[in-house]
């Protein structure tokens, strides 16, 4: 029912292990996927538009529960790899009470603050009613995003990626079923898509926590395991927070891009909308790939296995750029049918738009590669500040070109604005990362690093 990534070949070890990841990635976008194609074929652009104007802040929230998520499942994946199986049960415990506290803040805040923040972000006053319909229930569905991100983080630490997918699919499914009866039987409009939203992603987390409580003999926990420990929720915080600001920080540069975007009207709001579903659906096998690396890195990192690693890095790169270029011929050939999917055809501009965002996206999907897996890589091995303050990067080259280039130059300096922010957070992460490489080579193996440094001498 595990996997440990300490042994084997690196690049059938990560490929086998990213794909089931791949797949559960796919049907979670279809949760997006068939809200915007329903939304946008059953309720019209104008109600399509006021579910994308909720994209970025969607994103800095849910980003930030996800993230947290994925931060508490390192020390868990570094016990697993160091065999310490005491420690990685007290550290799942703590994982559960932690999330516990931050599940409770996160969701208050959020659905009372809300519509605030729809104002602030220039919503335009024709669809910041249906926006707000929209993400005060996924907002209210912050428990179940926690439920589930948390337990199939768990899961995957432990090396096995299939479990999580067996469930999304099922719940993609329901997801499908229960957005068409919302929208068309109860007539909620763009609620309805978000509570169709929350279901299926309750039966998800739900099944995740129950196949783990009935199959997984090495999580079955004593008394004294279960306790709360101030030092290890303390590590689980700082692990946790600095991966779930990563998302956000990102996504603030997201919120005040979409901000530039909704300036420009509910069109160009429709557009990169369409454009922007089917750009996170391409991404997927970098979001796979990455939290490849972080298990993978995080269990070497507890066996203290360094060069498996950067062979880890190696050979997910030759995957990730195989795929980056058959990305680029797909959409080059058959992007404008695919935004049809979203929009009616004959909707001329948002088509052309749409088309122009992403065929600008996918050019640069190679730094976006790196982005996801240099960053997940350091993740695992534990320095999540560095992810911080990737995050940042990214999040100053998008506040520049929606702040500097959108007004002035239009829809085309958008486009831009997410190659840019990759490019930076690249400039950063690759520098870092050789870094933190060297310096655990001279803490874990002073002896043979003196050795070399005598032999070039």
């Amino acid at each position: 029912m595990t996997k440990d990534m300490t042994q084997g070949h690196p690049g059938r070890l990560i490929l086998g292990f990213a794909v089931p990841l791949l797949f559960g990635n796919l049907f979670q976008q279809f949760y997006n996927l068939m809200d915007t194609l329903i939304v946008g074929k059953f309720l019209g652009v104008t109600q399509l538009a006021a579910v994308g104007a909720t994209g970025s802040v969607n994103f800095l929230i849910i980003g930030f529960c996800t993230g947290i998520c994925s931060g508490f499942a390192i020390p868990i994946s570094q016990k697993f790899g160091a065999k310490d199986e005491s420690g990685m049960r007290r550290y799942i415990a703590n994982s559960i009470w932690v999330s516990a506290a931050f599940t409770a803040v996160l969701t208050v805040l959020t659905v009372a603050l809300c519509r605030t923040i729809l104002v602030w972000m220039k919503t335009p006053a024709d669809i910041i009613d249906d926006s707000y319909a929209y993400i005060v229930v996924i907002f209210a569905g912050i428990p179940v995003t926690i439920l589930y991100n948390l337990t199939s983080a768990i899961i995957r630490s432990m090396g096995d990626s299939k479990t999580p997918v067996i469930f999304l699919v099922l719940a993609a499914l329901l997801n499908i079923v229960l957005d068409l009866f919302c929208i068309l039987a109860l007539h909620m409009g763009v609620a309805g898509a978000a509570v169709a939203t929350v279901i299926s992603q309750a039966v998800s987390g739900v099944c995740c926590l129950v196949y783990m409580r009935k199959k997984y003999g090495i999580l079955r926990m004593s008394r004294e395991e279960l306790r709360f420990s101030p030092r290890m929720a303390g590590r689980l915080i700082v692990m946790g927070v600095p991966m779930g600001l990563q998302y956000s920080v990102t996504a603030i540069g997201s919120v005040v891009l979409q901000s530039a975007v909704n300036a420009l009207g509910s069109m160009a709001v429709a557009s990169v909308t369409a454009a922007g579903k089917i750009s996170m659906f391409f991404c997927c096998p970098f979001d796979a790939l990455g939290a490849t690396m972080a298990t993978f890195a995080g269990q070497n990192m507890g066996a203290k296995k360094l060069d498996r690693i950067h062979q880890g890095l190696r050979a997910a790169s030759v995957i990730g750029i195989v795929y980056c270029v058959l990305a680029f011929v797909i959409i080059w050939l058959g992007g404008r049918q695919l935004i049809t999917l979203f929009v009616d055809a004959g909707d001329v501009e948002v088509v052309d738009k749409a088309y122009q965002f992403l065929m600008v996206n996918v050019a640069f999907y190679i730094p976006l590669l790196y982005v996801n897996i240099v960053r997940l890589s350091v993740q695992g091995m534990g320095f999540t500040r560095v992810a911080v303050l990737a995050g940042c990067s990214e999040m100053v080259a998008r506040i520049l070109v929606a702040m500097a280039f959108v007004p002035m130059v239009g829809f085309a300096a958008a486009a831009y604005a997410s190659p840019v922010a990759w490019i930076f957070a690249d400039a950063f992460l690759f520098p870092c990362y050789f870094s933190i490489m060297r310096k655990l080579r001279l803490r874990m193996y002073p002896a043979a690093e003196n050795t070399a440094s005598a032999a070039q001498a």
